[in-house]
């Protein structure tokens, strides 16, 4: 997680509802799993979104999960999930494929050796 917290000026957090976040929606345009991972395709000017879909941005450079991006921007999963979706259906970012339950042994295995690795490296 981040070292330090996210604020616009120096008065501490902002408590805001999660529907005002979301503009009081509850559900993304898209559907998207925990395990979905989020890249950064293009920058655009952070004027045109509001200051979470910036964070958002600016934090996938590096592909996460919809779990990651949650958790390091302390934001409940459904309010990531809807400004996650906004900047999908912008272009902003793109979502990688995840597997299936009828992906092939090789993907399978495939996930399970990336797995594996990043436990080795914890």
């Amino acid at each position: 997680m981040s070292e330090e917290p996210y604020y616009l000026d120096d008065t501490g957090p902002r408590l805001a509802r999660p529907y005002a976040v979301t503009r009081g929606r509850t559900e993304s345009a898209v559907d998207l799993p925990l395990e979905a991972m989020i890249e950064t395709c293009r920058d655009v000017g952070f004027d045109a979104f509001h200051v979470a879909h910036a964070r958002i941005v600016a934090l996938c450079h590096t592909p996460l999960s919809v779990a990651e991006i949650a958790a390091e921007l302390d934001l409940a999963l459904g309010v990531a999930r809807v400004l996650i979706g906004d900047l999908l259906v912008e272009g902003v970012v793109r979502r990688h494929q995840t597997i299936t339950a009828d992906a092939s042994r090789e993907q399978w295995m495939h996930l399970l050796e990336r797995t594996l690795q990043g436990l080795r490296a914890l």
